[in-house]
């Protein structure tokens, strides 16, 4: 009945350095059906995704990815946070080969316009101001329904000419050259 099935739950990351929007977040996502793993820390945040260390092991983190076991479908993050901030740790996910195709989502209370776009050019797949609603929660499943492994890509377009059958498209240059 339904496509998906029950087996499919979605795994999101949250990471945050404020208990309060963290829990906030954590009641979001669970009100919505997601797995989630809330971290307080972009340090936190590495060390579960496979990618703490120094930058030589970050660079090598296919290796230290397959030793997880844990698949994660999103990662949201704060921007402000000490040590790693947000925008720091969506730049070493999006380095790293394994992880890039995570979607990940940043939040901040301050609505800095340079800040989100250059988050949004560097690869982040939403830019939430806080307090985060159950309205933007809602914006959260196109992405993870394109990062799904086990789902097509729906975002993906086919090319006009493998739609076509070969009969639409010969038709079709027929038809122009009367």
């Amino acid at each position: 009945m339904n496509g998906l099935g029950a087996e499919t739950q979605f795994h999101v990351l949250a990471v945050d350095d404020s208990i309060i929007d963290r829990k906030l977040i954590e009641r979001l996502l669970k009100t919505s059906s997601y797995q989630v793993t809330a971290v307080e820390s972009g340090v936190k945040a590495l060390e579960f995704l496979g990618l703490a260390g120094d930058e030589d092991e970050f660079s090598n983190s296919d290796s230290n990815s397959k030793c997880q076991r844990v698949e994660v479908n999103l990662i949201i993050t704060d921007y402000s946070m000490p040590a790693i901030t947000g925008y720091d740790l969506l730049r070493k996910i999006k380095k790293s080969t394994s992880l890039r195709d995570i979607p990940v989502v940043i939040m901040s209370s301050e609505n800095v316009p340079s800040r989100i776009n250059s988050c949004l050019e560097h690869g982040a797949d939403e830019f939430f101001l806080k307090p985060v609603r159950q309205s933007d929660v809602n914006k959260l499943r196109p992405h993870l329904m394109r990062g799904q492994k086990n789902i097509p890509n729906l975002n993906k377009r086919k090319p006009v000419e493998e739609c076509l059958s070969p009969d639409r498209i010969r038709a079709k240059l027929n038809h122009d050259l009367e």
